[in-house]
Parts: structure tokens; sequence; C-alpha cells
């Protein structure tokens, strides 16, 4: 019993490992995608770029990368960041999100 649990032990331990990193990098892209949707929208209220660069810091955190883009009739947020998990550090791994919106009409 001993000898089956010392093999399969650093197994279970390199699956447990993937799952978490996966679920880290999941949770990061859900944030993202949530920065970008909250910039979209403050630009659709007509708040200004300092305004929605504040609030996609704030939600994304400080290492985020945000372009607002502006294309006559609507604009868009974009924002990526690197990923900082134990497991995946050997891994270039960058995750991206991006929200358009029109601005409201008055």
């Amino acid at each position: 019993m001993t000898a089956e649990v010392a093999v399969a032990l650093p197994a279970v331990v390199v699956v447990l490992a993937v799952v978490l990193a996966a679920a880290a990098l999941g949770l990061s892209q859900l944030r993202i995608e949530e920065a970008a949707r909250a910039g979209a929208r403050e630009i659709m209220r007509g708040e200004s770029s300092a305004v929605v660069e504040g609030t996609v810091r704030r939600i994304a955190g400080e290492q985020a990368t945000i372009a607002i883009q502006s294309n006559g009739s609507y604009s868009a947020v974009t924002v990526e960041t690197t990923v900082d998990v134990p497991v995946l550090e050997l891994l270039d791994v960058n995750l991206s999100a991006r929200a358009v919106a029109l601005p409201e009409q008055e």
C-alpha cells in the first residue's frame, strides 16, 4: 500500500497543480473581460478617458495594458495582461479582452 501511494502521489500533485493553474487562468480572463465591459459602459455614458482608465485599472489590476479606440460611431476598450501563476511561469501566457460600445443618444 505504501509503495503505491509513493508512486501515485507525485502524479496527483502535478494534476492538482495543473487544475489550480487552469482555474487561476480562467479567473484572470473573467476579470479582464469584466474590466473591458466596465470601461465600455463608462464610454457609453460619456465619461472621459481618465475615468475609463481608472475603472479598468481598478478591476483588471495595475499591470494591465489598456487601449481605448474611437471610430466615429463606436468606441472599443481592449485590456491585456500577463498571468502570474507559478505553474505557468515557464509559458508566456497573455490574456486579452475587448468590449465595444456605442455612445448614448441624448
